[in-house]
């Protein structure tokens, strides 16, 4: 890879799904020279691996700050995706069938009726159906389902060509996208972020982003940094070919989902596993997502099985997203740990990301996810 040592107006560390729209979100306010540097190829870690759910509602149970901005980020979306489409002709399939969430147990039953309650409650869109009316929504489900939630507002993008409209968008903005290139460290002076040197170089900047999801803890700096405790946690991923289209909605329970692709695939997923940065497909992971999904629909099991793969999702310490400027150094900014929802939670994470850079602007109810909840802590602790 070509140096790059000089200068650029921000800098952000990190080039999946939430680097790449914070750098075309800065990019289309003006800033006209972003560089993002990735360590290995755009887009290749968790946001290539991922599912696609924009699924707030069914993954919620119970309000919190964290819902809300799930909600907000979800209800960006159409705008998101057709301004993308205008920019670089990509149709990122942004599919609104909607998500069922089924029950097939009485605990599940419970825990339907108690997400029912305090979701109508509050006003937002859902609806309870019996076994009968899931099944003729979707026949592929198993007789043995109890019962459902749809969520009409819970949706679908094609993680992959999202990543492709991004990169294309960002190319034809002149934002810099550096590949190959790991950053080593950054540079402090007066408690401000003054640079950013890698293995191709040192560049000087105002602004840096860490967005390096799971590999965020990694980085130092040559005095403190907040201590984010950000581990990778691996999902593995089945996909099926069925000789047609398996369901309409996402169908989603609480221990598996399956997830229809317009181009006539199905996705099931995932599992939730402690296991370094390890990315193997393993037999007890696939065993795992085949129980969840057979529960959802034995039709699963009898499809031909077209591939495997797993990613690496950045937890936080306290499983929040990590969004926001450092108030102890100045021009450094956080956009990480978003954990399952990288994917949901990109458009809003570049428009708070690119007001907090450009207006000084971070909203005080979204204090709870700013990286000052954490300790500072020697790059030599």
């Amino acid at each position: 890879m070509a140096q790059i040592n000089g200068t650029a107006e921000v800098v952000i560390i990190g080039g999946g799904v939430i680097g790449l729209s914070i750098a075309r979100a800065l990019a289309l306010r003006g800033v006209r020279d972003v560089l993002l540097i990735e360590r290995g190829s755009l887009g290749g870690e968790s946001s290539w691996a991922a599912a696609g759910m924009l699924a707030p509602q069914a993954e919620a149970n119970r309000a919190h700050e964290f819902f809300e901005l799930t909600c907000r980020s979800r209800d960006l979306y159409p705008a998101f995706a057709e301004s993308l489409f205008s920019e670089t002709g990509i149709d990122v399939e942004l599919d609104q069938a909607g998500t069922l969430y089924l029950a097939f147990t009485d605990e599940d039953t419970i825990e339907l009726d108690r997400r029912y309650q305090w979701q109508s409650a509050a006003g937002l869109p859902i609806a309870k159906l019996t076994a009968a009316e899931v099944l003729e929504r979707e026949p592929c489900i198993s007789m043995n389902v109890r019962g459902a939630l749809e969520f009409p507002l819970d949706t679908q993008v094609e993680n992959r060509k999202l990543l492709s409209a991004l990169i294309a968008a960002n190319e034809r903005l002149g934002v810099r996208l550096q590949t190959e290139t790991e950053v080593t460290g950054l540079t402090l002076a007066n408690d401000r972020a003054t640079a950013v040197r890698t293995t191709n170089g040192t560049v000087s900047t105002n602004s840096v982003v860490i967005a390096a999801g799971a590999w965020s803890s990694a980085l130092t700096a040559d005095k403190t940094l907040p201590d984010l405790r950000i581990k990778p946690v691996r999902g593995q991923m089945l996909c099926f070919q069925p000789e047609a289209p398996l369901s309409r909605h996402i169908v989603y329970s609480p221990r598996g989902y399956l997830v229809p692709r317009r181009d006539g695939r199905t996705l099931a997923g995932s599992t939730t596993e402690y296991a370094g940065f390890d990315k193997q497909v393993t037999a007890a992971g696939r065993q795992s997502i085949l129980a969840a999904a057979g529960e959802i629909s034995e039709r699963i099991l009898s499809l031909p099985l077209k591939d495997s793969w797993a990613g690496l999702r950045p937890r936080a310490g306290d499983t929040l997203p990590v969004l926001g400027p450092c108030a102890e150094i100045g021009g450094l900014y956080y956009a990480t740990g978003h954990y399952r929802n990288g994917i949901l939670l990109a458009p809003i994470t570049a428009q708070l990301i690119a007001d907090a850079i450009l207006d000084d602007a971070f909203p005080s109810e979204l204090e709870i996810f700013s990286p000052d909840r954490f300790r500072m802590v020697s790059a030599t602790a």
